[in-house]
């Protein structure tokens, strides 16, 4: 198996999965997944057997890291391509002067995927794009 997730300025490609996850496979609205924020963020790009098949993107906020926009193609789910995903981001955050935490809204049947890797979720359930989400947080000093 051969995976490598990288930072990337494809923006076509990380667009490309994200249609396919979000607004074909999870009936997001595409107003609401094309917020006009790409230009101002890190975007990272996982690619399995020379093919992408997952990205993520990340906005600086102060001191605040916030994840989003996390996908992985149906077909290539539990191939640990999203923890890599995220472990490329927290990295590319850490090493950020100034930045101190990383959050992100969770679809609420992920908590336990972002739980495992040191998230803990704050605050009660909401709706965004009518799906359940809860924030989380992880504090980078304790990441290992």
């Amino acid at each position: 198996m051969t995976l490598e997730v990288m930072r990337s300025d494809d923006l076509a490609q990380c667009h490309a999965l994200r249609r396919a996850v979000f607004i074909e496979e999870q009936n997001v609205p595409e107003h609401e997944e094309v917020d006009g924020r790409d230009g101002d963020a890190l975007h990272f790009l996982a690619w399995f057997e020379g093919v992408p098949v997952g990205s993520a993107r990340v906005l600086l906020i102060g001191e605040t890291g916030k994840i989003g926009r996390v996908c992985v193609l149906r077909a290539h789910r539990g191939k640990g391509i999203g923890v890599a995903l995220i472990r490329a981001a927290l990295e590319a955050l850490r090493g950020t002067a100034g930045v101190t935490q990383a959050r992100l809204g969770a679809q609420t049947h992920a908590l336990g995927f972002y739980e495992k890797l040191g998230f803990v979720a704050t605050g009660p359930e909401y709706l965004d794009a009518g799906i359940p989400h809860r924030d989380m947080i992880l504090t980078l000093a304790e990441w290992p």
